[in-house]
């Protein structure tokens, strides 16, 4: 039974930790770094298909 009560004290001061952290975190900077990791992914996938598509271009034609 004891064991019981300590998990639950510990999610529980678990949870309550994440939601103070939380609470204070800054949404509108949190908004900008995700949408500037978006396009930074996004402009690395186009990179990464187009190196991927001239490679394969380049090899067939060499063969």
């Amino acid at each position: 039974m004891e064991k019981t009560q300590t998990a639950s004290d510990h999610s529980s001061s678990l949870f309550l930790t994440g939601t103070i952290l939380l609470a204070n975190m800054d949404y509108s900077g949190l908004m900008d770094y995700a949408i500037k990791a978006l396009m930074g992914g996004a402009i690395w996938m186009g990179f990464k298909l187009a190196g991927e598509f001239f490679t394969k271009r380049i090899k067939n034609k060499q063969d």
